[in-house]
């Protein structure tokens, strides 16, 4: 008997575990609840209820194929050895498959189950599944990790002109078990489950990732470089809450985006091109945790910027986290995040600019703020997003550039949609008010609205202060927007 561990792979389709499993023989799948470990972890009650829905979603199509999932409680990674090793023994398993997660966590809990099972006599199969390219196999000519996404993208564009990343069949019926699936379970202990309003924007199962990625890829991936940045227009895929959570694989959007643009990756249409380049991006942060271990530790990828002097701000941290900034542009983007559990990508990167720079605030404490909310949350992305923002990480923005919100709005929201959207006491604003609410309003200011907790020009200035003079400051790489 085979066993899959199903973890953030959340489907059929191109998962190489669960084919690799089931072609060695019969085969059942188990999923650890693992509540304090998810708290530990900051995951968002969204994004803990979107397993679960899309646990649920999979749990039918697992049972066409005749495999029952069955679900174990280990309420730390450090259990799981112990409980998959008591499922084994119950079910008689040969193997153990899974497929590879990174992280320092992630990692020391797959080596104690590997450690554990391989003591007892069974074999542990792990496989590359989550990633386009196994990590270490993309070094510097040192043989060391990228510090750089360009230089990182020109090695990744050179193996895939080797060889494509080949899909994984899916796999057929086996034959039935005598075992029964367990329930999913419909909440955790300790999330609180999202609104209905929430779970709508974000239905679960392949078959909701797969309209998606083809209602991107067929009607829209070609205007991706021009519309991306515009928060009001539908620019992305809104694909990221399915591939943190595995519902779809990179590989799956990979050949999707080709298909689109004549089998090009480096030429031909250039929203395929840049939505293949962000796909890198994703790549790239991966590797990352893996090469540079201490940014799964809360620790600066560049460690000079600790010696940043960041200020014990609780109100202003406060007024960021709950969207009265008195900044628009701001407020209205976190006002999405609690709302969606999602945020548009260069808002992600002006709102983390912002506490970062304009109330230099430190970057891990919004990095925190971000997991806890984000259905899509994962750590290297997230964790490299902030870095990036706040010029401690890779190829990270250079400290003396520093986004003004302002013209940010202006620029990428210039009709105000976005930002009457989600700010409606603000809505009787003409689209050049609307930007800069405090301005136009002068001493009495807009009613139902708060003014500016921080003077931008002043405060971009204390940063420049905060970050010049930092021992060995490394430049920073190109600016990744």
């Amino acid at each position: 008997m085979q066993l899959v561990w199903l973890r953030n792979d959340l489907r059929l389709h191109d998962n190489t575990a669960l084919t690799a499993a089931m072609g060695r023989g019969p085969t059942i799948a188990v999923y650890l609840i693992s509540a304090a470990q998810w708290k530990s972890h900051d995951d968002a009650a969204c994004k803990v209820d979107f397993w679960l829905r899309n646990l649920f979603d999979l749990s039918k199509a697992l049972g066409a194929l005749n495999v029952p999932l069955l679900i174990r409680h280990a309420d730390t990674w450090g259990q799981a050895a112990g409980a998959l090793l008591e499922l084994c023994k119950q079910h008689n398993i040969e193997a153990l498959h899974l497929n590879d997660e990174y992280g320092v966590n992630e990692m020391t809990r797959d080596q104690a189950v590997s450690e554990t099972l391989r003591n007892a006599g069974i074999h542990f199969f792990n496989y590359l599944d989550q990633l386009l390219f196994k990590p270490g196999s993309v070094l510097t000519k040192s043989g060391s990790y990228f510090q750089v996404y360009s230089q990182f993208r020109k090695v990744c564009y050179a193996r895939l002109h080797q060889a494509m990343p080949t899909l994984i069949q899916r796999p057929g019926a086996q034959a039935a078990l005598d075992i029964q699936s367990d329930a999913v379970p419909s909440s955790v202990k300790g999330f609180v489950a999202p609104t209905q309003a929430l779970r709508e924007l974000w239905p679960a199962g392949e078959d909701e990732a797969f309209r998606r990625l083809d209602a991107f890829t067929n009607e829209h991936i070609s205007y991706y470089e021009s519309q991306r940045d515009f928060p009001a227009k539908p620019g992305t895929s809104q694909l990221s809450a399915y591939l943190a959570a595995g519902v779809i694989s990179p590989r799956q959007c990979l050949h999707a985006a080709l298909r689109s643009n004549d089998g090009e990756f480096e030429t031909g249409m250039l929203g395929a091109v840049t939505w293949i380049n962000e796909l890198l991006w994703r790549e790239f942060y991966k590797h990352t945790l893996v090469g540079y271990p201490r940014v799964s530790r809360h620790r600066a990828f560049r460690p000079e910027t600790e010696a940043v002097q960041w200020r014990h701000a609780p109100d202003d941290l406060a007024a960021w986290q709950e969207a009265r900034t008195g900044v628009p542009i701001i407020d209205a983007a976190m006002r999405q995040l609690l709302d969606t559990g999602w945020m548009h990508n260069r808002l992600r990167m002006v709102v983390a600019m912002f506490l970062t720079k304009n109330l230099l605030v430190d970057w891990r404490l919004g990095e925190r703020f971000f997991m806890q909310h984000l259905i899509d949350g994962d750590l290297a992305a997230n964790n490299g997003g902030w870095q990036w923002s706040s010029s401690t990480g890779t190829d990270s923005a250079p400290y003396f550039r520093i986004f003004n919100p302002l013209s940010q709005s202006e620029r990428f929201d210039a009709d105000g949609r976005f930002l009457k959207r989600w700010l409606p006491e603000l809505a009787d604003l003409n689209k050049k008010e609307i930007h800069n609410p405090a301005a136009a309003a002068g001493l009495f200011g807009v009613a139902n609205y708060p003014k500016p907790i921080v003077d931008l020009a002043r405060s971009r200035q204390r940063a420049l202060a905060a970050f010049k003079n930092l021992p060995h400051r490394q430049p920073g790489g190109s600016l990744h927007e």
